[in-house]
């Protein structure tokens, strides 16, 4: 079989997406809180996208109503970031990593409301599985109840940054945005450091940590963004959606292999995980079938009026 370009770009999808999973590992092994966590790494990832724009010879400078609103956004990601890394410490990568699955639930409900659009009956159904599963996580692994809840907020956090970025990626830079968002997400951790006395002595990085997060800020946030943006322009939007939703399942598999023990759940828990993953996966399929039928059928009845 010979080794196209359409080949090498969803390899490079699938070690974008498996690096994607990789933080919620990297998340675990950084010793500082979730929120001293994510202010560094929305600093190091805002540098990164400075240095890589002035590379590039982009213009970084816009227009003060598109920053504001970049760096609005840029908050709610940072509430997203500090909920997911906050889980991770008091539960395990593996609840946060699937309850953030739900994230798909969240977006089925919201997006048609943000559009004026009725909600599909495809979406009510896939949330209704979605929602049996995370049920079923909660009854196995209740002592995980926390890092459940939080695992949910990041999931909202993450529904309303992806909708609000569908809309605005049509009109200006994805990585201009980006950079922006980093901004508002360090200005929001700040502020609320600032207001809980959080820049204190337990800022302070092991050289371990200053490793972790370096990968964390460069490689997992920029990096990975820059190189998911660039086969977004040769793949379908389906496709990505599709790879896209291997995220938990390298982010399990990965945490697995380098935390061990920690990672081990009951089988309760797997039953619930593969209910929800198998209807995160198998969403964009249905949604795909539905659209084809439906577009069949108006094929069929032009041509009958015709």
């Amino acid at each position: 079989m010979q080794f196209t370009v359409r080949h090498r770009n969803l390899l490079i999808l699938h070690f974008t997406v498996l690096i994607w999973g990789f933080t919620g590992v990297l998340g675990d092994l950084i010793t500082v809180s979730a929120l001293h966590l994510v202010w560094y790494r929305v600093l190091i990832a805002a540098l990164t996208l400075f240095v890589y724009l002035r590379m590039k010879g982009q213009i970084v400078l816009i227009p003060w109503g598109k920053m504001l609103k970049f760096i609005g956004v840029g908050v709610i990601v940072g509430v997203h970031w500090v909920s997911f890394f906050h889980a991770i410490k008091i539960s395990t990568v593996s609840v946060t990593l699937v309850t953030l699955s739900s994230l798909t639930l969240f977006t089925a409900i919201l997006e048609p409301i943000f559009n004026r659009k009725s909600i599909a009956i495809g979406d009510v159904i896939v949330g209704l599985v979605i929602i049996f599963g995370i049920y079923l996580i909660f009854k196995f692994e209740f002592q995980y109840w926390q890092g459940i809840l939080f695992g949910l907020l990041a999931a909202l956090c993450a529904s309303f940054f992806s909708i609000l970025n569908s809309k605005m990626v049509k009109k200006d830079s994805p990585t201009i945005i980006t950079f922006y968002e980093m901004i508002g997400a360090f200005i929001g951790v700040s502020v609320i450091m600032l207001f809980s006395k959080q820049f204190n002595e337990e800022m302070i990085l092991s050289s371990s940590d200053w490793v972790y997060l370096l990968l964390l800020g460069s490689v997992c946030t920029a990096f990975a963004y820059v190189l998911g943006v660039a086969v977004m322009k040769e793949l379908s939007a389906f496709t990505v959606a599709l790879t896209t939703n291997l995220e938990p399942v390298y982010g399990i598999l990965l945490a697995i292999l380098i935390l061990g023990h920690k990672e081990t759940m009951s089988t309760g828990f797997y039953f619930g995980a593969v209910i929800i993953l198998g209807a995160v996966f198998l969403y964009p399929l249905l949604k795909s079938g539905l659209e084809k039928s439906r577009n069949r059928k108006l094929l069929r009845k032009e041509e009958g009026v015709r």
